[in-house]
């Protein structure tokens, strides 16, 4: 028995049921693959603090699904905004998703849920009137879906099964990405190294008031509004042979290039190729700030019980700048020997954007994920005619979306959009 396809050129292709059935277990079994994780820490300030929760577990219909979750928290100016985030960004993010969704449906709302999530943290930290700040690289695996959202400078990179290598966070460093320099000085912001008098500039570039050096954080109440909490976010599906992540603080990056922290752990289980990958970093000017490291293999069942990480490409490795795209083609001509999905990342979402309006747009999926009398971001409930659409006073050139279309913020969380935009005037900080 067999059944048919058509292929590009609308021509009938012949797949025998083994195959079908075979690829339909091989999938099902890859879909789930099994998660190895280790961390390493090297302390000098006390600010840096890491969580790891694996198995989370999440009703789905008539049964459970699980995830797991994985984050650093470069804290400054004290530890609170650091200690804050690790409690509260993970339930936030739930609380910004309806319960009723299926599968698919979740890990879409995902980066939007993020989002939301991250900006009514800092919204509510703020509110205790402390002045710390804290970086956060947060990834959420279901299955072979990593999402990954990030403020600061502490980053998370991928070396899937093949070799390759893909960054899954960005950096918000002014002195190395002019996009948010710019975005900063047009919201109000200054821009300039410390000048410590007679013209003489020294360190980073950072932003007055407050001195921050970085664009984007959770808390950080001293500098204006335009630093935002908006992260950045990126969501891959990897192939069915898995990968392996690490996520680090600055002490790691600032010493280690990607490939130089991948290079020096290979072949050693999760928490040994963590605490190498911080030892690696701390022997070369010694420990000069917190140094955290997570390394998480995202391993196929059967490879589980061997905690090997990925092989070792031969030949030269390719640092990957581009992802496959999520295709919409059809399927290319199969043969019984190739039903495995090919080893390539496929890339589902990035994006960058600091402008809220623009990243809780109807105009990705799952529109209807936000309910009408629920503010988008902090999850309070309003009455009829309290929310103001995202779309309010927004520079809308598509033309398609109107000031009475969703999602809704309610006043206070619109005040915050508009502080963020440089859409107010004041600029006593945060």
């Amino acid at each position: 028995m067999s059944s048919c396809v058509n292929n590009n050129k609308n021509e009938q292709q012949h797949v025998p049921l083994s195959v079908l059935l075979k690829r339909e277990l091989v999938n099902e079994k890859a879909d789930r693959p099994e998660i190895v994780s280790g961390q390493a820490n090297q302390s000098k300030k006390g600010e840096d603090f890491a969580l790891i929760k694996t198995d989370c577990q999440r009703a789905l219909g008539d049964g459970v699904t699980t995830y797991s979750v994985f984050g650093i928290f470069d804290g400054h100016n004290g530890s609170a905004a650091a200690i804050y985030t690790k409690e509260n960004l993970l339930n936030n993010v739930l609380c910004a998703i309806p319960p009723d969704l299926n599968r698919d449906e979740w890990v879409a709302a995902l980066p939007r849920a993020l989002v939301a999530a991250f900006v009514k943290t800092d919204k509510d930290f703020q509110e205790k009137a402390q002045m710390s700040g804290t970086t956060v690289t947060f990834v959420i695996i279901e299955g072979l879906i990593v999402t990954v959202a990030s403020v600061g400078d502490s980053r998370c990179i991928l070396e899937s099964a093949d070799g390759s290598v893909y960054h899954l966070s960005a950096d918000h460093r002014l002195d190395t990405n002019e996009e948010e320099r710019e975005r900063v000085t047009a919201c109000g912001g200054e821009v300039g190294r410390l000048n410590t008098g007679g013209g003489t500039e020294i360190g980073p570039l950072r932003c007055w008031p407050g001195g921050l050096c970085l664009s984007r954080s959770i808390g950080d109440r001293d500098v204006g509004e335009f630093i935002v909490p908006v992260p950045y976010v990126k969501q891959v599906k990897l192939s069915s042979a898995g990968g392996r992540l690490v996520i680090s603080s600055d002490g790691v990056w600032d010493i280690l290039s990607a490939e130089e922290a991948l290079e020096c752990s290979r072949g050693l289980a999760p928490e040994a190729a963590a605490a190498q990958i911080v030892k690696e970093a701390v022997q070369v000017k010694g420990l000069r700030d917190d140094t955290t490291c997570i390394v998480v293999d995202i391993l196929p069942p059967e490879k589980t019980n061997s905690q090997v990480p990925p092989p070792k490409k031969t030949g030269k490795r390719v640092l990957k700048a581009m992802f496959r795209k999520k295709s919409t083609e059809a399927p290319p001509q199969i043969h019984e020997e190739e039903y495995f999905d090919p080893d390539m990342v496929e890339e589902l979402v990035e994006e960058g954007s600091a402008m809220l309006s623009e990243r809780l747009d109807t105009k990705y999926p799952l529109s209807n994920v936000f309910r009408l009398f629920i503010c988008a971001v902090c999850q309070i409930e309003m009455k009829p005619g309290e929310g103001i659409s995202i779309h309010h006073a927004s520079a809308n050139t598509t033309g398609k979306l109107r000031p009475w279309d969703g999602p809704f913020l309610c006043l206070s969380c619109q005040h915050k959009r508009d502080a963020m935009e440089g859409k107010l005037s004041s600029r006593n900080g945060r």
